[in-house]
């Protein structure tokens, strides 16, 4: 980012490096793709080795990592590469909280292509995408969603488990709509064994999170139910519904309209837990919730990044009297609590 000169005076910088911050983002998916951060955690610190490590060309590494450096991915001494703490944390596969995984995700064609017709999507309020509704099956991009975006739901998830008691051991009913890779569901299940989770999504997109479940041990206790979370038999008597990021794919009618469905599915006294980016009052802080929105205008018809206030009207309405807001540590995401 650009800083201000000595002498005050206004420069471009700040525009050349917005209009180059796409470079940044190719830059660190070769990185990611090639696996540099694991090879020079490993020991391939200089380019000869890491060019063995990756089986990349010398001078492409060498063009690469030094990019990296002043971006603060990599460090350089004479010679030798290393890597920067949040690299090492989050970029080394051999870290348990890697999440390097979720590059395929962001920088897929659909997302790069719905950013790139974003003139279109301004002036029609909505995607110039031709599938912007976001309620059929779209395999190759939620498919690919589960099968990279599990390392981010860590803390969230950590979070969740805290607000529900559920190291308490508490038999409990949760369904998890939208599941995706379904690691929320499964993070609970793991941390209470008397917790049955049934997971919500089309049915390619759920097999990924049945071999999640097998895998975390939880495989007998995690069903799953097929289909569009606005028509399907979700059953009812839950004690916790999850909703973790699919409210801001839709407008305020139709949001209330998954809500009713929840609050029936609810037992009560049970509690709908909304994972999501919520803006403040004034919609230009924090920064992540704020900008949020530009990202809904690019990629669906008619999402949002909603405040609080939005929201608790639109639980209001679907039969929820009170709604809390939980900010979640280390994260620029929020939980919403809505008991019945």
């Amino acid at each position: 980012m650009a800083t201000p000169s000595s002498t005050n005076r206004p420069t471009p910088e700040h525009i050349f490096n917005t209009l180059f911050a796409y470079q940044q983002t190719y830059a660190l998916r070769a990185a990611i793709d090639l696996d540099i951060f694991s090879a020079i955690a490993g020991g391939a610190t200089e380019i000869t080795s890491l060019a063995e490590k990756t089986g990349a060309a010398e001078r492409g590494l060498q063009a690469l990592c030094n990019y990296l450096v002043p971006l603060g991915f990599l460090t350089k001494q004479g010679a030798h590469y290393g890597l920067s703490q949040e690299s090492a944390i989050f970029l080394n596969k051999q870290s348990p909280a890697y999440m390097g995984s979720i590059s395929q995700f962001f920088t897929n064609d659909h997302m790069v292509g719905n950013f790139a017709k974003l003139t279109e999507a301004v002036k029609k309020g909505g995607t110039a995408a031709a599938e912007g509704h976001n309620q059929a099956p779209n395999d190759e991009m939620w498919v690919t969603f589960a099968r990279t975006m599990g390392p981010t739901t860590a803390p969230v998830a950590a979070f969740i488990t805290e607000l529900t008691g559920m190291s308490h051991g508490k038999t409990c009913k949760v369904l998890d709509i939208a599941a995706g890779h379904g690691m929320y569901g499964i993070t609970l299940a793991r941390k209470n064994p008397n917790a049955q989770v049934t997971a919500l999504d089309w049915p390619n997109v759920l097999e990924v999170a049945k071999e999640n479940a097998q895998v975390a041990g939880v495989g007998e206790r995690f069903k799953t139910v097929s289909g569009n979370a606005f028509e399907a038999e979700m059953g009812s008597g839950y004690d916790y519904v999850l909703l973790t990021n699919i409210f801001h794919h839709f407008d305020p009618p139709t949001c209330e309209k998954l809500m009713k469905r929840v609050h029936a599915a609810l037992k009560p006294g049970g509690q709908a837990i909304t994972a999501e980016f919520v803006p403040n009052d004034d919609r230009v802080s924090p920064v992540m919730p704020a900008m949020f929105s530009l990202v809904m205008l690019a990629t669906t018809d008619a999402g949002d990044a909603y405040t609080l206030p939005e929201y608790e009207k639109m639980f209001r309405n679907a039969g929820f009297a009170k709604t809390t807001l939980h900010q979640v540590p280390d994260m620029p995401s929020q939980l919403l609590v809505s008991e019945k």
